[in-house]
């Protein structure tokens, strides 16, 4: 059968660094970093006592308060991501096919908020178990797509990826594929997360995961620099309209790229560790290039996963020279996280949407927070260090990588390539 092609028509964004699409591309582009003291709760005794929170954000702004405190703050923020895209895809909604549209939502954890409060307040019980009455569908991961759903009235395919740190990667990837097969018109794809929680700290801290540079927080997510010592944990939310490209033409939006292809992988190796020579992360490359039906040497650059771990950033980078060879040192590389820290389920879709506004404005991010060179990554590769590049993207490519082993990435491109 013949593929239909797929566009992006709508973008919304709920970042560390800025809560709407444009504040967030503003925050990027002039390297700023999301990364200070946490605010939610008492970090006396923790190792990491920073994370890159959302900041000036009130959900009542945006969301009632008797149904915001129905939904966990990666409901919120889901709600709040998608608001935004929907509202920028413009559409007309009393000829919109409802049925012809759906959601398919990422997110790594879900609600853990939820989780660690009700397991914190009965044990302040003595063993009565008086539970919330919303415990369950605040807590659980495929809720944001129900409330989103049933917000706009959308019927289409609903569902949640989770993959870990790929999960959103991978649920526009699905939604891609659904519309290309025409099982739906639209979709509204992307992740949440908000994992800046006592659990969620004191679990990644045991893991050793986390950066520990409390004496300088806006510079500890370091990818590629030689003192890197763990990623920051972020929160916050990506959103994106996808559309099948008649359709979107049919009704005249305006349309922001195209999604090209997506590619996956595993690992099959180690259930926190990447592949030591990046075996995951080549196939997931090599699969998304495949499946676009283009050359690596057609790729402008890769928004790389880069989460300032110590053997994350070797692995990955050495996947990419074996994927683009000699064209991998005429590439713009960079990663994100060194602003906006790491956003877990929701990293794939923010990282996306970084993607998608440089091929439309012609500017690379910046990988913020370079120091030194490490002598085990090639420093010829040009990772966009400390500024952001003015550059004439015409296909940018997105990496997720997620704890199991799970790998995903995302190819967009201009339209008229």
């Amino acid at each position: 059968m013949e593929l239909r092609r797929v566009v992006v028509t709508g973008l919304g964004a709920l970042t560390p660094i800025g809560n709407s699409v444009q504040a967030y591309w503003n925050a990027l582009i002039n390297g700023v970093s999301g990364a200070a003291p946490i605010t939610y709760f008492d970090t006396t005794h923790f190792k990491t006592k920073f994370a890159c929170e959302l900041k000036g954000f009130n959900v009542e702004d945006f969301i009632d308060r008797k149904e915001a405190r129905k939904m966990d703050r990666y409901a919120q923020y889901a709600m709040v991501s998608a608001d935004e895209a929907v509202q920028d895809a413009q559409f007309d909604f009393e000829n919109l096919d409802k049925d012809r549209v759906g959601v398919i939502w990422g997110s790594g954890i879900g609600g853990l908020e939820t989780f660690q409060q009700e397991v914190m307040e009965f044990t302040k019980g003595n063993g009565v178990p008086k539970f919330n009455p919303f415990f369950i569908p605040k807590m659980i991961a495929d809720i944001a797509g129900g409330h989103i759903s049933i917000k706009y009235g959308f019927r289409g395919p609903n569902f949640t990826t989770v993959s870990a740190c790929a999960s959103s990667t991978n649920a526009i990837i699905d939604s891609f594929n659904y519309i290309r097969l025409g099982h739906a018109d639209v979709m509204i794809t992307g992740g949440s997360e908000a994992a800046v929680t006592i659990a969620g700290m004191g679990g990644f801290n045991a893991m050793h995961a986390l950066s520990t540079r409390n004496d300088d927080p806006t510079t500890a997510s370091r990818p590629m620099d030689k003192d890197r010592d763990g990623f920051v944990l972020g929160e916050g939310a990506g959103a994106l309209v996808l559309e099948e490209y008649e359709h979107a033409i049919a009704r005249g939006a305006t349309i922001y790229c195209e999604i090209g292809g997506g590619g996956m992988s595993a690992d099959a190796h180690h259930i926190t560790a990447p592949h030591p020579e990046g075996l995951g992360a080549k196939n997931v490359m090599i699969n998304c290039l495949r499946d676009a039906g283009l050359k690596p040497t057609d790729v402008d650059g890769v928004n790389m996963h880069g989460t300032s771990t110590p053997l994350g950033d070797i692995a990955e980078s050495k996947a990419i020279l074996h994927v683009f060879g000699e064209h991998a040192y005429t590439m713009n590389l960079n990663s994100t996280k060194s602003m906006t820290g790491h956003l877990l389920g929701a990293a794939g879709a923010i990282e996306t949407i970084s993607s998608i506004l440089s091929i439309k404005h012609g500017i690379i991010p910046p990988t913020i927070n370079h120091f030194t060179d490490d002598d085990q990554i090639d420093a010829q590769l040009n990772f966009t260090f400390n500024q952001a590049q003015k550059r004439d993207v015409k296909v940018l490519m997105s990496n997720t990588f997620g704890f199991g082993g799970h790998n995903a990435c995302v190819l967009v491109k201009k339209l008229d390539l």
